[in-house]
């Protein structure tokens, strides 16, 4: 509880205490008057200065002017009868604080996982000095390449590769996953994470500005402004609807008393007052204008705690009606790292195959050599490797241990002799002869996510009607991995303004406009899609900055299992919407006509005031607890 909450929650308490002392004690006369005009000042002050100073501002109509007409109007009448209860007046201010005080703390729950993503800034970075002691500066002052020092229990301030060292890593804060992450030198790691183990020395890769942390605090502050329709609605309803029920409050409490002081003579003006009072008390809209952007707050705000960034409650209300999810291949659904996945050896074992290709590759730059070194990692120092030779388009040539290893495709066996044969995987296959005589070959693909299948399944049981895959990739390598993941429809060998042109025409099948196409990519040529798409959807741990700058969601670690869990999350944060607006208005025009016609008195006002705000607040802090998909 912060400290206005705790100031309020004292307020109420010496209100309570005054109300409660003086329906025990027997104070008569003024001092009794006088006990209650200091609890009425007591709860009510603030509310007082706000619609005096919404009046002052010429912008009078809002709650605070409710409450305030209502409850001087009860004090005036009850002064006006000459009564010494004030009961009713001090009570709707009461009741209504309770109720702000309950909105603050509810408010403040869903604001946690959020705030706890703004703890991820870090305040410092250090720099070892020549005399080897670290100096702490300022982040935004570290330059790209500069090397600096994160200790265990110290956050990552910058984006960059260890240098040095290895640890276990806490990314909970900015991916949802609570299961550490162990990491070695030449990892890349990003900024916000928490250090846990060892001391690492990392070479940053980005300004601060640029980093990933900095990227989801901009991504945080500005995604308040985007509201959805239902809080545009809302807020239009509440501009429309509050003036009109003040003038329809002094409607009543004049018309009638008029009409009947011209027909009978009695007008009885205390009384339709006293109706008009309480019709202001009832018509106050704080359940919709207060629960309505709860709701997708609370709901971004359990997004974001399970690892889906939504920069906006409108893109959180969109999600909800997807039915076509376009993704792209590498890098999204598939890891977008080549890896060793089969060995056929031939007159060899497995391992002395492998062996030779890691070594012919080990000075080599290319991805495939990447892969094999990776397969491979302990070669032997005493390994002779002399007269590489890279051949452009084919493949390598050296002598290992005297011997000619060729490793490549199979123009390169053709040109060294050796009768080589093709392989039923689908992926790169690279073949490898020694002296000229053909000793197999291996397989290197891109492996699809651990999630990926079990991603496409959640899709579809969540609503989803069509997945697509669009990728660069060949027809073989793509139809392979859209068989394996169920994937609806599969293009291959797409330039990016092939992708664009494919997304217009999904657009353009859409059966309805309601009907929302989400794009999922990860690289820099996806931001156009990403941008052109009903709803854009990035990979934010691993992705481009243009992809995560184009998209409209973030996902902090590349899990596409997470694409279901904003659904749901978005799915159930509208139904609570829903939900809410149809009670509170419900009720609402339920008790205004009661209140109209003299039935509900002001007791009654507070529930159809409080009562309602309360049970749609506690309805709406339900969006911050609505569990995502898990993985299998």
């Amino acid at each position: 509880m912060n400290k206005k909450q705790k100031k309020n929650l004292i307020r109420i308490i010496i209100t309570s205490v005054i109300m409660i002392a003086l329906f025990f004690v027997p104070v008569t006369g003024y001092i009794r008057i006088a006990l209650y005009m200091i609890a009425y000042a007591v709860i009510g002050y603030d509310i007082l200065i706000k619609a005096f100073k919404g009046i002052k501002n010429r912008q009078p109509f809002d709650e605070s002017l409710l409450m305030a007409i209502a409850t001087l109007g009860a004090i005036a009448i009850a002064l006006y009868n000459k009564s010494e209860d004030y009961n009713e007046a001090i009570a709707v201010m009461l009741f209504y604080q309770i109720g702000e005080l309950f909105q603050s703390y509810a408010v403040g729950k869903s604001r946690k996982n959020i705030s706890d993503l703004m703890d991820i800034c870090p305040d410092y970075a250090n720099i070892e000095l020549e005399n080897g002691q670290l100096e702490q500066v300022d982040p935004d002052d570290v330059e790209i390449g500069t090397i600096i020092v994160v200790q265990p229990g110290e956050k990552i301030p910058i984006d960059g590769v260890i240098v040095c060292g290895s640890s276990s890593i806490d990314t909970a804060a900015l991916t949802g996953e609570s299961v550490p992450r162990d990491v070695d030198k030449d990892d890349e790691v990003i900024s916000g994470c928490i250090n846990l183990t060892g001391l690492l020395k990392i070479q940053t890769t980005k300004e601060f500005g640029e980093s990933t942390v900095a990227k989801v605090l901009d991504l945080i502050e500005s995604a308040s402004s985007k509201k959805s329709k239902s809080e545009e609605f809302i807020t239009k309803f509440a501009r429309i609807y509050t003036p009109a029920v003040v003038y329809s409050a002094l409607a009543l409490a004049i018309l009638p008393p008029v009409i009947m002081l011209i027909t009978s003579g009695s007008p009885e003006w205390s009384k339709w007052i006293y109706r008009a009072l309480t019709f202001l008390v009832i018509s106050c809209p704080c359940a919709l204008v207060v629960s309505i952007p709860l709701s997708f707050f609370a709901g971004i705000g359990g997004a974001s705690s399970q690892g889906v960034l939504v920069k906006g409650s409108n893109y959180l209300e969109v999600l909800s009606k997807t039915k076509t999810v376009v993704f792209d291949k590498t890098g999204t659904l598939t890891k977008g790292v080549f890896e060793v996945t089969a060995i056929h050896p031939q007159e060899i074992d497995e391992e002395g195959l492998l062996h030779l290709a890691a070594h012919v590759e080990r000075y080599s730059k290319h991805p495939i050599a990447a892969s094999l070194r990776n397969a491979y990692p302990n070669e032997a120092d005493d390994c002779s490797v002399e007269d590489v030779e890279e051949v452009a388009g084919h493949g390598v040539k050296a002598r290992v241990n005297g011997k000619e290893i060729a490793v490549g495709n199979g123009k390169l066996m053709d040109a060294v002799g050796a009768k080589w044969h093709d392989c039923h995987h689908v992926g790169t296959i690279l073949h490898v002869a020694i002296d000229g005589n053909y000793a197999g070959h291996i397989v290197i693909s891109d492996i699809a996510k651990p999630h990926s299948k079990q991603a496409i399944k959640a899709l579809k049981k969540s609503g989803v009607e069509k997945i697509v895959m669009l990728t660069g990739d060949i027809k073989k390598v793509a139809d392979k991995v859209g068989e394996e993941l169920g994937v609806d429809e599969v293009y291959s060998e797409l330039l990016p303004n092939d992708k664009v042109d494919m997304l217009e025409k999904i657009l353009s099948e859409k059966k309805s406009e309601t009907d929302i196409v989400a794009f999922v990519g990860d690289g820099i040529n996806d931001a156009p899609v990403l941008s052109r798409s009903d709803v854009g959807i990035a990979m934010g741990a691993m992705g481009s900055d243009a992809a995560i700058e184009a998209a409209d969601i973030v996902l902090m670690d590349d899990d596409p299992l997470k694409i279901s869990t904003g659904i749901k999350i978005s799915k159930g944060c509208l139904k609570i919407v829903k939900q809410n607006i149809w009670f509170a208005i419900g009720i609402k025009l339920a008790c205004l006509l009661l209140g109209a016609i003299g039935i509900a008195n002001m007791w009654f006002a507070i529930f159809a005031d409080v009562g309602v705000m309360v049970i749609a607040v506690l309805n709406a802090i339900r969006c911050m607890f609505i569990k995502g998909v898990k993985a299998e």
